[in-house]
């Protein structure tokens, strides 16, 4: 492939987008709005859906929002397609406002985890949505992909369930359930859904459609990467290999015989095992009778192939299976549900297959006897090449919330705003993935860690329709970014290398020599987009990979240059090295190298800005003394964070697992590996919560107790070097600089910005 066309030359033996023959419906055109009721429908000539997408998100027709993407991806290869957004769940009714589909129903929870939309991480009810009009909140139920699939199949029992979006694609295996405090059966059988689909579903959602206009049964479905579903048994011609134990000595992929897995298990447990004995025996036996008869007479060997098994490849003792005929048997639910240390193991396994280019098959058991079922997952999903990228983003979508949310003046600026849309209206999305593996983050495991790259061409056209086409533009585009700001084009130097890595992360615990990080072709970029006639200002929105923007000083003088209107956030997450081990984030010295050019290109700029550093709370591999180390070093370089983000155990991230089972998976996980430290319990969470907030008043009481058990009571008193005071005021007077700049009403005065980060000065008027 032609470097420049695309990043990565990753392998895509897929079948492009724009290559199949479109369906039947295509004659019907584009939707201005894919319908959302019966009477769209009839102006569009419609008597049916092909496809009914429901979504726990309002539905704005923007590039950001999936199931718009979804819905005009599939209304590009010619099928129907309807929505049903935030339905009322209480009964089937509204899910047949639409009809009957005729292909499938198309199921999500949103953009979002419902879970995570809906609870704080200390399990609190939030009372808003950012993804409803007027931002309500209540207006999607607790793990919505099921209370969906469930009603669709009441709705119309016959029609095959589709199940997408992020709160599906992180519950595919068994996984811990942080508002119930249980490990939850895969979502797969939990929704009773046909198939799923996990991260990004375009090219799955498009084969599985065609092929089910083509009456092909969803049952047989079974080939089609990044999806998963319930199978009774392996079928003939895989072989299968058993990683349901841990601390078993060897080649792991040499686990052939059956024999020998039993032998070593056993052994594992300090037994010896009856059948190796007496298969043992057995061959002693043999043995001793083919000698004796070696001794007579000379036999030849006739090998005879098994045309139902593929043959085993590589060289001297450890022959291994083909790959795409290998499938991983996971420890069962049942194992992971009662197994702590198991539960890492399969952690860890997961997230070892997940490089489209080496990853094999998964599968795992859940139930016993006459109800086991296995979940089986397929690789994931080939990465989409630039050409297909700029074809997903160049769909003809409207940019605006669906009409039928509009108030009263056929606007959506009002009291029916969606602040989601809000915040990425004026934004452009150039890239999707990321390499980073934060084991925190779910961005990996939804998106992959290849980046898949827009062209400089599209995201420029994309600049000119915002500035043509959106309502109330005013010349600033608030975002060119992604999962992050700066992996645009940055990708791995060997494709050979790239298709057989299977590390977490491409820049931990340093950046991987093979990994490109020339940051010429954005700068190239943002210079062109400023260029573009009507473009006033271009901010940069997304959160900034630092250690790799530290690589490239040309590229942060024009970002610090142009780019930052006052504050740029960055996310060190912490100082210390114990969390940040477990997080996989670099140290702070890379911050603060970062910092360094910042101010240097600010001062050639003439400019007064400011770094806003992000920091996580209670993540496990925290101390006590980590955190206060923390509030140290925010005291001492003038932070006073007052937007706190604690640890939040999001389904399937690595940083769960060590939640939950206090086991390391970011290591070969053993009954006697690497234990880590868990913040769990509310006071201690407050704890770490209230060190980040060393400056509130609220928490002091509580940090000078904490202090003095640690023995770190010099820490007290009203000198600068102390952490906080020896008084404490007789009423709360704190008031957060988020307060002071915000207004009474909730929405600003004209020519108002508001800073949702605090301790640092307000902007000021220009």
């Amino acid at each position: 492939m032609n470097a420049f066309v695309d990043v990565s030359f990753f392998p895509r033996e897929a079948k492009p987008l724009t290559s199949y023959r479109k369906f039947w419906a295509a004659r019907f055109g584009t939707a201005p709005f894919l319908p959302m009721s019966r009477s769209e429908m009839t102006q569009l000539g419609w008597d049916s859906c092909d496809i009914i997408l429901v979504t726990g998100d309002a539905y704005v027709d923007h590039p950001s929002f999936g199931m718009a993407v979804i819905g005009r991806m599939l209304e590009a290869q010619g099928f129907r397609v309807g929505i049903i957004a935030q339905p009322d769940w209480q009964s089937a009714e509204p899910f047949k406002a639409l009809g009957k589909p005729n292909l499938f129903w198309g199921v999500t929870a949103g953009n979002m985890d419902s879970m995570i939309n809906r609870y704080t991480a200390d399990r609190k009810i939030r009372s808003d949505d950012a993804y409803t009009p007027g931002d309500i909140g209540g207006k999607r139920p607790d793990r919505a992909a099921i209370v969906y699939s469930q009603r669709c199949r009441e709705a119309f029992p016959d029609v095959p369930i589709v199940l997408g979006g992020i709160e599906g694609s992180l519950r595919r295996i068994a996984h811990y359930d942080y508002w119930s405090d249980k490990v939850r059966r895969s979502i797969v059988v939990d929704s009773k859904c046909d198939l799923l689909l996990y991260g990004n579903a375009e090219r799955a959602v498009v084969e599985i459609a065609h092929r089910l206009a083509a009456k092909v049964p969803v049952q047989e479905i079974t080939d089609v990467r990044g999806t998963a579903f319930v199978r009774r048994q392996t079928p003939e011609g895989w072989f299968e290999i058993d990683s349901t134990t841990v601390d078993t000595p060897g080649h792991v992929e040499a686990h052939i015989n059956p024999y020998l897995m039993i032998s070593e298990q056993a052994k594992s447990n300090g037994a010896s095992c009856a059948r190796e004995d007496e298969a043992q025996a057995v061959a002693n036996q043999e043995n001793a009778k083919a000698s004796l008869s070696n001794l007579k007479t000379e036999q030849t060997l006739q090998f005879v192939s098994n045309p139902n098994m593929p043959a085993l490849k590589g060289k001297g003792l450890h022959k291994v299976p083909p790959r795409d005929r290998s499938v991983i048997r996971l420890p069962s639910y049942e194992q992971v549900k009662s197994d702590p240390v198991l539960y890492a193991h399969a952690n860890r396994v997961l997230h070892l297959e997940t490089n489209p280019g080496n990853a094999r098959c998964l599968v795992q058991a859940h139930g016993e006897d006459h109800t086991a079922r296995d979940v089986w997952m397929t690789p994931p999903p080939i990465p989409l090449t630039t050409a297909e990228m700029d074809a997903v983003f160049d769909l003809p979508y409207a940019r605006s919330p669906h009409p039928s949310y509009a108030d009263e003046n056929g606007s959506h600026d009002g009291a029916t705003k969606i602040p989601a849309w809000e915040m990425i209206r004026f934004s452009v999305n150039i890239m999707r993935g990321c390499f980073g593996g934060c084991t925190f983050c779910s961005i990996t495991e939804h998106e992959g860690r290849i980046i898949q790259s827009r062209s400089e061409a599209s995201v420029l056209r994309e600049i000119e329709d915002i500035r043509d086409k959106v309502k109330g533009f005013t010349g600033v585009i608030s975002d060119l970014g992604g999962p992050t700001a700066n992996m645009y084009r940055l990708g791995c130097k060997s494709p050979e290398i790239e298709a057989a890595c299977r590390k977490p992360s491409c820049v931990f615990p340093g950046i991987c020599s093979n990994l490109t990080t020339d940051h010429g072709p954005l700068v190239q970029m943002y210079r062109k987009a400023r260029s573009i006639k009507g473009i006033k200002k271009i901010l940069i929105g997304s959160g900034l990979r630092y250690d790799l923007a530290v690589q490239s000083p040309e590229y942060v003088k024009e970002l610090v240059t142009h780019h930052v209107g006052g504050y740029l956030k960055i996310a060190p997450e912490h100082t210390e090295k114990g969390p940040l081990s477990k997080m996989m984030k670099p140290g702070i010295g890379t911050y603060d190298r970062f910092k360094s050019m910042f101010d240097k290109f600010s001062a050639e700029a003439g400019k007064k800005q400011f770094l806003v550093p992000y920091f996580i709370a209670a993540h496990p591999g925290t101390s006590d003394e980590d955190m206060m180390n923390l509030a140290i070093w925010l005291k001492k370089n003038g932070f006073r964070a007052d937007q706190v983000q604690t640890f939040y155990p999001s389904p399937m991230a690595s940083a769960t697992a060590m939640y939950h089972t206090t086991r390391n998976p970011l290591r070969k996980v053993t009954r006697d590996s690497e234990k880590v430290d868990v913040v769990k319990g509310e006071k201690r969470r407050r704890l770490h919560k209230a060190f980040l907030r060393y400056h509130d008043a609220n928490h002091w009481p509580l940090l000078r107790d904490a202090l003095k058990a640690m023995g770190r009571a010099d820490l007290i008193g009203n000198g600068k070097h102390h952490l906080i005071p020896t008084w404490q005021p007789l009423s709360d007077e704190y008031q957060s600089a988020r307060r002071k700049n915000s207004t009474p009403t909730g929405s600003p005065r004209k020519g108002q910005v508001l800073t949702q980060h605090t301790g640092l000065p307000p902007r000021k008027k220009r």
